[in-house]
């Protein structure tokens, strides 16, 4: 191997640029004595709501539970004696589905587009169906779910751990985000958020994350919570969220440029998404991706696959209605490889990534 290393994340070299900031927050917060439900938190859901153009934003431990806490406070709205049923994308995490499991829903595993998002175009109508989950993935915005028919008669739920800061985080429904450290805007543990437009529904979160403890545990809930450091620490970040994201936008254009005439090689950020994309994963769809990505990482350039196996294809799901292996998601899932894309990339290390991506191929 020779020339450059370029790991998947840029987790360290973002903590060496912040380090300072970083420590300063977390000493601050350990010499005041109050490490949860302090104003670092409550500020932070404050720059999330504001942020999201909604008027509440709950944090909580992860985007599972965030998701868990839409789904749960939904089936209890419902009211009705059969479990509903949610329809959402196969191309996913499993996260997004056990969040509807665990709270008691049905699925119906849906088929995606050419991105990766769920693709109700040509899914015929089916009364069983009570809520669509929508994921951006890759960071792909969600807009022809929400001009769709099926969002004028169904509530849209948003699983936004990956496209949340797209498209001026304009929110559709209830959303679900995710802090983790493979996130835009990461938190160095975990975290997550619920934001509604629905005070009813920020009541019961806040209920839900404090064991009940709001309604003198008249429900139940679990603990589930943001430290104060936590949220000291994401307030540094969000000062330069910003930056990043113009970052991120910088290297996926100058990319699609170098890739847009070659023939072997299909950017899911094209001129048809670009402008609604929050860049949380820059990925190709190409033939022969293993042996690509092998001879990247002799290359020194470290890629990832998101995701190797749709959920029709997983065990735990495949007794659900679901697409079947000639579906554009188990094409998707055996072809697409993700490009390390961070803001800390330098503009040499930019260059290496995609000089060797079009040596090899």
């Amino acid at each position: 191997m020779n020339g450059l290393t370029i790991p998947f994340t840029g987790l360290k070299k973002q903590y060496n640029n912040l380090r300072t900031e970083i420590l300063d927050a977390t000493d601050t917060v350990l010499r005041s004595g109050q490490l949860m439900n302090g104003n670092y938190t409550y500020e932070f859901e404050d720059w999330l709501a504001r942020r999201n153009h909604q008027p509440y934003a709950v944090t909580c431990h992860s985007g599972t539970q965030a998701l868990e806490i839409i789904a749960e406070w939904m089936l209890l709205q419902a009211g009705r004696p059969s479990t509903p049923t949610v329809a959402v994308p196969t191309m996913t995490y499993p996260a997004t589905l056990n969040a509807f499991v665990r709270a008691g829903w049905n699925l119906h595993i849906v088929d995606t587009d050419r991105y990766g998002v769920i693709d109700l175009s040509n899914f015929e109508h089916n009364a069983d169906i009570q809520a669509i989950c929508a994921v951006g993935l890759y960071g792909q915005s969600i807009d022809a779910i929400t001009q769709s028919l099926w969002a004028l008669t169904h509530p849209v739920i948003e699983d936004g751990a990956q496209h949340w800061l797209s498209n001026d985080c304009q929110r559709v429904g209830d959303c679900a985000i995710s802090f983790d450290p493979t996130k835009n805007l990461a938190n160095f543990g975990n975290g997550g958020a619920v934001i509604t437009a629905n005070r009813d529904l920020m009541e019961f979160a806040r209920n839900w994350i404090n064991n009940g403890k709001r309604t003198l545990h008249a429900e139940v809930g679990t603990n589930s919570r943001m430290s104060e450091i936590d949220c000291a620490q994401m307030l540094v970040k969000t000062r330069y969220v910003n930056k990043w994201q113009q970052r991120r936008r910088s290297i996926a254009e100058h990319w699609m440029e170098m890739l847009k005439n070659h023939p072997d090689i299909t950017c899911l950020i094209d001129a048809e998404n670009f402008e609604t994309h929050c860049f949380h994963k820059f990925v190709i769809n190409t033939d022969n991706r293993d042996i690509l990505q092998r001879n990247l990482a002799l290359h020194g350039v470290e890629t990832k696959i998101h995701y190797a196996t749709p959920m029709h294809e997983l065990p735990a799901y495949q007794h659900y209605p679901c697409p079947d292996l000639l579906s554009a998601g188990s094409s998707l899932a055996r072809r697409c490889l993700s490009l390390p894309i961070y803001p800390e990339l330098t503009d040499l290390e930019v260059e290496y990534v995609i000089d060797q991506l079009l040596e090899i191929v």
